[in-house]
Protein backbone atom coordinates (compact mmCIF):
# COMPACT_ATOMS: atom_id res chain seq x y z
CA UNK A 1 0.00 0.00 0.00
CA UNK A 2 0.94 3.39 -0.80
CA UNK A 3 0.29 5.93 1.28
CA UNK A 4 0.57 10.05 0.89
CA UNK A 5 -0.25 13.30 2.90
CA UNK A 6 -0.83 16.95 2.23
CA UNK A 7 -2.00 19.94 4.17
CA UNK A 8 -3.72 23.21 2.97
CA UNK A 9 -1.74 24.61 -0.18
CA UNK A 10 -1.02 20.84 -0.84
CA UNK A 11 -2.48 17.27 -0.58
CA UNK A 12 0.47 14.42 -0.94
CA UNK A 13 -1.27 11.71 -3.29
CA UNK A 14 0.19 8.49 -3.86
CA UNK A 15 -0.40 5.51 -6.04
CA UNK A 16 1.20 2.18 -7.10
CA UNK A 17 3.90 1.77 -9.00
CA UNK A 18 6.02 -1.22 -9.58
CA UNK A 19 8.72 1.01 -7.69
CA UNK A 20 8.85 0.30 -3.78
CA UNK A 21 7.58 3.42 -2.82
CA UNK A 22 6.04 6.64 -4.61
CA UNK A 23 4.57 10.08 -3.73
CA UNK A 24 3.15 12.89 -5.98
CA UNK A 25 3.37 16.50 -4.19
CA UNK A 26 0.65 19.42 -5.63
CA UNK A 27 1.46 22.98 -5.89
CA UNK A 28 3.30 24.51 -2.87
CA UNK A 29 3.39 28.16 -3.86
CA UNK A 30 5.96 29.44 -1.89
CA UNK A 31 4.90 28.06 1.36
CA UNK A 32 7.97 26.34 2.95
CA UNK A 33 6.22 25.73 6.38
CA UNK A 34 3.58 23.79 5.14
CA UNK A 35 5.82 22.44 2.61
CA UNK A 36 7.91 20.86 5.46
CA UNK A 37 4.63 19.96 7.03
CA UNK A 38 3.33 17.75 4.63
CA UNK A 39 6.94 15.70 3.56
CA UNK A 40 7.37 15.24 7.34
CA UNK A 41 3.69 13.98 7.36
CA UNK A 42 5.04 11.81 4.13
CA UNK A 43 7.61 10.51 6.11
CA UNK A 44 10.34 11.71 4.03
CA UNK A 45 11.53 14.95 5.67
CA UNK A 46 13.09 14.34 9.29
CA UNK A 47 11.24 16.92 11.93
CA UNK A 48 14.14 17.95 13.47
CA UNK A 49 14.71 20.89 10.89
CA UNK A 50 18.16 19.36 9.70
CA UNK A 51 16.48 19.20 5.97
CA UNK A 52 17.56 15.38 6.44
CA UNK A 53 15.97 12.90 3.95
CA UNK A 54 14.26 9.73 5.80
CA UNK A 55 12.60 8.28 3.26
CA UNK A 56 14.65 5.68 1.76
CA UNK A 57 14.34 4.45 -1.48
CA UNK A 58 11.02 6.36 -1.42
CA UNK A 59 10.58 8.36 -5.46
CA UNK A 60 8.64 11.88 -4.69
CA UNK A 61 7.51 13.29 -7.37
CA UNK A 62 6.97 17.71 -7.54
CA UNK A 63 4.16 18.35 -9.91
CA UNK A 64 4.77 22.19 -10.56
CA UNK A 65 3.86 25.72 -9.02
CA UNK A 66 6.17 26.27 -6.08
CA UNK A 67 6.35 29.55 -7.60
CA UNK A 68 4.18 32.99 -6.67
CA UNK A 69 2.20 33.74 -4.28
CA UNK A 70 4.71 33.13 -1.17
CA UNK A 71 7.44 34.42 -0.17
CA UNK A 72 9.83 31.17 0.27
CA UNK A 73 9.99 29.73 -3.67
CA UNK A 74 13.57 29.49 -3.23
CA UNK A 75 14.19 27.95 -0.34
CA UNK A 76 11.66 25.13 -1.50
CA UNK A 77 13.44 24.63 -4.87
CA UNK A 78 16.67 24.22 -2.71
CA UNK A 79 15.06 22.05 -0.25
CA UNK A 80 13.54 19.40 -2.89
CA UNK A 81 17.39 19.98 -4.64
CA UNK A 82 18.92 18.97 -1.25
CA UNK A 83 16.57 16.28 -0.70
CA UNK A 84 17.13 14.75 -4.10
CA UNK A 85 21.12 14.81 -3.74
CA UNK A 86 20.62 12.68 -0.38
CA UNK A 87 17.50 10.26 -1.74
CA UNK A 88 19.95 9.36 -4.55
CA UNK A 89 22.50 7.84 -2.21
CA UNK A 90 19.43 5.85 -0.56
CA UNK A 91 18.17 4.42 -4.01
CA UNK A 92 15.31 7.08 -3.86
CA UNK A 93 14.64 10.30 -5.75
CA UNK A 94 13.07 13.82 -5.94
CA UNK A 95 11.51 14.90 -9.14
CA UNK A 96 10.00 17.89 -9.97
CA UNK A 97 8.00 19.09 -13.23
CA UNK A 98 7.53 22.54 -14.12
CA UNK A 99 3.93 24.17 -14.07
CA UNK A 100 2.50 27.31 -15.54
CA UNK A 101 4.00 29.78 -12.68
CA UNK A 102 7.18 28.10 -13.67
CA UNK A 103 6.98 29.24 -17.30
CA UNK A 104 5.00 32.74 -16.32
CA UNK A 105 7.96 33.90 -14.51
CA UNK A 106 10.73 32.89 -16.61
CA UNK A 107 8.58 34.34 -19.71
CA UNK A 108 8.58 37.35 -17.44
CA UNK A 109 4.84 37.80 -15.95
CA UNK A 110 5.84 38.39 -12.12
CA UNK A 111 2.02 39.38 -11.49
CA UNK A 112 1.74 36.82 -8.71
CA UNK A 113 4.46 36.95 -7.13
CA UNK A 114 4.76 38.02 -3.31
CA UNK A 115 6.80 40.99 -2.10
CA UNK A 116 8.54 38.70 0.40
CA UNK A 117 9.45 36.80 -2.90
CA UNK A 118 10.95 39.59 -4.62
CA UNK A 119 12.81 40.37 -1.45
CA UNK A 120 14.26 36.54 -0.91
CA UNK A 121 15.60 37.12 -4.90
CA UNK A 122 17.69 40.02 -3.55
CA UNK A 123 18.48 38.47 -0.41
CA UNK A 124 19.87 34.89 -2.72
CA UNK A 125 21.75 37.20 -5.08
CA UNK A 126 23.77 38.52 -2.14
CA UNK A 127 24.08 34.64 -0.58
CA UNK A 128 25.26 33.87 -3.91
CA UNK A 129 28.25 35.86 -4.17
CA UNK A 130 29.28 35.07 -0.09
CA UNK A 131 29.46 32.24 -2.10
CA UNK A 132 31.84 33.28 -4.41
CA UNK A 133 29.39 32.61 -7.07
CA UNK A 134 29.21 28.73 -6.79
CA UNK A 135 25.70 28.08 -7.58
CA UNK A 136 25.88 24.27 -6.84
CA UNK A 137 26.58 25.64 -3.32
CA UNK A 138 24.37 28.38 -2.91
CA UNK A 139 21.79 26.82 -4.33
CA UNK A 140 21.66 23.54 -1.91
CA UNK A 141 22.49 25.38 0.67
CA UNK A 142 19.91 27.73 1.08
CA UNK A 143 17.10 26.22 2.80
CA UNK A 144 19.26 26.01 5.41
CA UNK A 145 19.90 29.42 5.73
CA UNK A 146 17.07 31.15 4.17
CA UNK A 147 15.04 31.60 7.60
CA UNK A 148 18.64 33.71 8.67
CA UNK A 149 18.28 36.19 5.96
CA UNK A 150 14.81 36.51 5.89
CA UNK A 151 14.59 37.12 9.86
CA UNK A 152 17.31 40.04 9.49
CA UNK A 153 15.88 41.64 6.78
CA UNK A 154 12.86 41.29 9.00
CA UNK A 155 14.37 43.43 11.98
CA UNK A 156 15.83 45.69 9.30
CA UNK A 157 12.82 46.94 8.04
CA UNK A 158 10.64 50.02 8.89
CA UNK A 159 7.16 50.57 8.71
CA UNK A 160 6.99 51.64 5.22
CA UNK A 161 8.89 48.99 4.01
CA UNK A 162 6.18 47.29 2.31
CA UNK A 163 5.23 49.99 0.51
CA UNK A 164 9.10 51.09 -0.56
CA UNK A 165 9.21 51.40 -4.55
CA UNK A 166 12.57 51.86 -4.95
CA UNK A 167 13.06 48.35 -3.34
CA UNK A 168 10.49 46.28 -5.30
CA UNK A 169 12.46 47.67 -8.51
CA UNK A 170 15.30 46.36 -6.65
CA UNK A 171 13.33 43.25 -6.54
CA UNK A 172 11.99 42.88 -9.94
CA UNK A 173 15.52 43.51 -11.36
CA UNK A 174 16.85 40.76 -9.47
CA UNK A 175 14.20 38.61 -9.79
CA UNK A 176 14.76 39.04 -13.68
CA UNK A 177 18.49 37.94 -13.09
CA UNK A 178 17.61 35.13 -11.94
CA UNK A 179 14.53 34.10 -13.69
CA UNK A 180 15.78 35.44 -17.46
CA UNK A 181 15.73 32.30 -20.08
CA UNK A 182 19.30 31.99 -19.89
CA UNK A 183 19.39 33.19 -15.87
CA UNK A 184 20.57 30.59 -13.39
CA UNK A 185 17.15 29.73 -11.76
CA UNK A 186 16.05 29.19 -15.65
CA UNK A 187 18.63 26.91 -15.98
CA UNK A 188 17.88 24.94 -13.01
CA UNK A 189 14.04 24.82 -13.74
CA UNK A 190 15.59 23.76 -17.32
CA UNK A 191 16.83 20.45 -16.00
CA UNK A 192 13.06 19.59 -15.07
CA UNK A 193 10.83 18.56 -17.83
CA UNK A 194 6.91 19.79 -18.05
CA UNK A 195 5.86 15.70 -17.82
CA UNK A 196 7.55 12.57 -16.42
CA UNK A 197 6.84 9.45 -16.71
CA UNK A 198 7.72 6.62 -13.84
CA UNK A 199 7.20 3.36 -15.33
CA UNK A 200 3.54 3.26 -16.57
CA UNK A 201 2.71 6.25 -14.63
CA UNK A 202 2.73 9.76 -15.52
CA UNK A 203 3.16 13.04 -14.01
CA UNK A 204 2.24 16.42 -15.26
CA UNK A 205 1.37 19.60 -13.73
CA UNK A 206 -1.91 20.10 -15.76
CA UNK A 207 -2.93 16.80 -18.11
CA UNK A 208 -1.53 15.45 -21.36
CA UNK A 209 -3.95 14.83 -24.00
CA UNK A 210 -4.31 12.81 -27.21
CA UNK A 211 -2.53 15.56 -29.32
CA UNK A 212 0.78 16.22 -26.96
CA UNK A 213 1.76 12.91 -27.56
CA UNK A 214 0.67 11.63 -31.24
CA UNK A 215 4.12 11.11 -33.33
CA UNK A 216 5.53 7.66 -32.51
CA UNK A 217 8.71 6.44 -33.48
CA UNK A 218 10.44 3.20 -33.70
CA UNK A 219 14.09 3.84 -32.34
CA UNK A 220 13.20 6.45 -29.28
CA UNK A 221 16.05 7.71 -26.68
CA UNK A 222 16.33 7.67 -23.12
CA UNK A 223 16.89 10.35 -20.67
CA UNK A 224 17.39 8.00 -17.34
CA UNK A 225 18.46 6.70 -14.08
CA UNK A 226 18.23 3.24 -12.87
CA UNK A 227 17.97 2.72 -8.85
CA UNK A 228 18.70 -0.64 -7.77
CA UNK A 229 16.44 -2.19 -5.11
CA UNK A 230 16.79 -5.53 -3.72
CA UNK A 231 19.16 -6.55 -6.67
CA UNK A 232 16.36 -5.62 -8.82
CA UNK A 233 16.51 -2.73 -11.48
CA UNK A 234 14.10 0.31 -12.18
CA UNK A 235 14.12 2.70 -14.69
CA UNK A 236 12.92 6.37 -14.40
CA UNK A 237 12.47 7.91 -17.62
CA UNK A 238 12.62 11.64 -17.36
CA UNK A 239 11.13 12.09 -20.66
CA UNK A 240 8.34 9.48 -22.16
CA UNK A 241 10.04 7.20 -24.69
CA UNK A 242 6.73 6.56 -26.66
CA UNK A 243 5.61 9.42 -27.91
CA UNK A 244 8.04 11.75 -30.18
CA UNK A 245 5.81 14.82 -29.31
CA UNK A 246 6.20 14.59 -25.67
CA UNK A 247 9.76 13.94 -25.74
CA UNK A 248 10.03 17.03 -28.08
CA UNK A 249 8.38 19.41 -25.81
CA UNK A 250 10.78 18.70 -23.09
CA UNK A 251 13.72 19.35 -24.68
CA UNK A 252 12.24 22.38 -26.51
CA UNK A 253 10.96 24.00 -23.34
CA UNK A 254 14.21 23.35 -21.31
CA UNK A 255 16.37 25.11 -24.22
CA UNK A 256 14.06 27.60 -24.23
CA UNK A 257 14.55 28.00 -20.44
CA UNK A 258 18.52 27.74 -20.98
CA UNK A 259 18.41 31.09 -23.60
CA UNK A 260 20.30 31.21 -26.71
CA UNK A 261 23.07 29.03 -27.41
CA UNK A 262 25.30 28.40 -30.21
CA UNK A 263 22.91 25.95 -31.70
CA UNK A 264 20.01 28.16 -31.40
CA UNK A 265 20.63 32.12 -30.82
CA UNK A 266 16.72 32.29 -30.36
CA UNK A 267 14.49 29.72 -29.07
CA UNK A 268 11.20 29.82 -28.96
CA UNK A 269 8.50 29.11 -25.69
CA UNK A 270 6.80 26.03 -27.06
CA UNK A 271 3.24 27.21 -27.27
CA UNK A 272 1.66 23.65 -26.90
CA UNK A 273 3.56 23.44 -23.71
CA UNK A 274 3.34 26.09 -22.39
CA UNK A 275 0.74 28.74 -23.19
CA UNK A 276 -3.04 28.20 -24.20
CA UNK A 277 -5.62 26.64 -22.16
CA UNK A 278 -5.16 23.23 -23.93
CA UNK A 279 -1.42 23.14 -23.13
CA UNK A 280 0.48 20.95 -20.78
CA UNK A 281 1.06 23.21 -17.65
CA UNK A 282 -2.97 25.06 -18.15
CA UNK A 283 -4.84 22.24 -19.01
CA UNK A 284 -7.81 21.97 -16.49
CA UNK A 285 -10.08 19.32 -18.25
CA UNK A 286 -9.26 16.21 -15.67
CA UNK A 287 -9.26 18.24 -12.51
CA UNK A 288 -12.62 20.11 -13.08
CA UNK A 289 -14.86 19.09 -9.73
CA UNK A 290 -16.86 16.31 -10.72
CA UNK A 291 -20.12 17.33 -9.29
CA UNK A 292 -20.21 20.27 -11.83
CA UNK A 293 -20.11 17.92 -14.80
CA UNK A 294 -22.41 15.95 -16.57
CA UNK A 295 -22.21 11.85 -17.44
CA UNK A 296 -21.66 12.47 -21.15
CA UNK A 297 -19.39 14.99 -20.17
CA UNK A 298 -17.32 11.87 -17.76
CA UNK A 299 -17.31 9.59 -20.78
CA UNK A 300 -16.07 12.35 -22.91
CA UNK A 301 -13.47 12.85 -20.82
CA UNK A 302 -12.49 9.31 -20.06
CA UNK A 303 -12.50 8.84 -23.63
CA UNK A 304 -10.08 11.14 -24.19
CA UNK A 305 -7.75 10.02 -21.11
CA UNK A 306 -7.66 6.84 -22.37
CA UNK A 307 -6.42 7.69 -26.34
CA UNK A 308 -3.80 9.56 -24.24
CA UNK A 309 -2.86 6.90 -22.11
CA UNK A 310 -2.77 4.23 -24.97
CA UNK A 311 -0.48 6.66 -26.96
CA UNK A 312 2.01 7.19 -24.80
CA UNK A 313 1.96 3.48 -22.79
CA UNK A 314 0.57 4.75 -19.45
CA UNK A 315 -1.90 3.19 -17.18
CA UNK A 316 -2.75 6.86 -15.61
CA UNK A 317 -1.84 10.09 -14.98
CA UNK A 318 -1.72 12.43 -12.02
CA UNK A 319 -1.36 16.11 -11.70
CA UNK A 320 -2.03 19.30 -9.83
CA UNK A 321 -2.93 23.11 -10.82
CA UNK A 322 -6.87 23.01 -10.43
CA UNK A 323 -7.47 23.19 -6.64
CA UNK A 324 -9.82 20.54 -5.19
CA UNK A 325 -11.59 21.49 -1.56
CA UNK A 326 -12.85 17.93 -1.46
CA UNK A 327 -9.11 16.57 -1.50
CA UNK A 328 -8.05 14.06 -4.07
CA UNK A 329 -10.19 13.86 -6.99
CA UNK A 330 -10.50 10.55 -9.29
CA UNK A 331 -12.03 9.85 -12.64
CA UNK A 332 -13.34 6.45 -12.52
CA UNK A 333 -10.98 3.45 -12.64
CA UNK A 334 -8.35 5.13 -10.93
CA UNK A 335 -7.30 6.38 -14.11
CA UNK A 336 -6.17 10.05 -13.27
CA UNK A 337 -5.97 11.96 -10.04
CA UNK A 338 -5.74 15.53 -9.24
CA UNK A 339 -4.20 16.19 -5.99
CA UNK A 340 -3.97 19.66 -4.92
CA UNK A 341 -5.98 21.30 -2.45
CA UNK A 342 -7.43 24.39 -1.77
CA UNK A 343 -5.07 27.12 -0.31
CA UNK A 344 -5.66 27.36 3.31
CA UNK A 345 -8.64 25.58 2.67
CA UNK A 346 -8.43 23.94 6.15
CA UNK A 347 -6.11 23.42 9.34
CA UNK A 348 -6.45 19.71 8.92
CA UNK A 349 -3.82 17.16 7.40
CA UNK A 350 -5.92 14.87 5.18
CA UNK A 351 -4.31 11.40 3.99
CA UNK A 352 -4.92 9.59 0.83
CA UNK A 353 -4.45 5.90 1.07
CA UNK A 354 -4.11 3.55 -2.46
CA UNK A 355 -4.25 0.36 -2.66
Amino acid sequence: MLRGAGRNAMLIGASCFTLPFALGVGDLHGDLDKARCALETAGVLSSDGQGLWIGGETVLVQLGDILDRGEDELAILSLLKSLDIQAKAQGGAVFQVNGNHETMNVEGDFRYVDNGALDECIDFLEYLEECEHDWEEAFVSWSAVSGRWKQDRKVSQNYWAPWNLVKRQKGVIARSILMRPGGPLACELARHGVVLKVDDWLFCHGGLLPHHGNKLISCPVFWFIRIHVNRRSYMIINVTAVAYGLERLNREVSQWMKGPSEADDSPQMPFIATRGYDSIVWNRLYSRDSPELEDYQLDQIQSLLEETLQSVGAKAMVVGHTPQPMGVLEIRDNKARAIRSTRDWSSELQVADYT
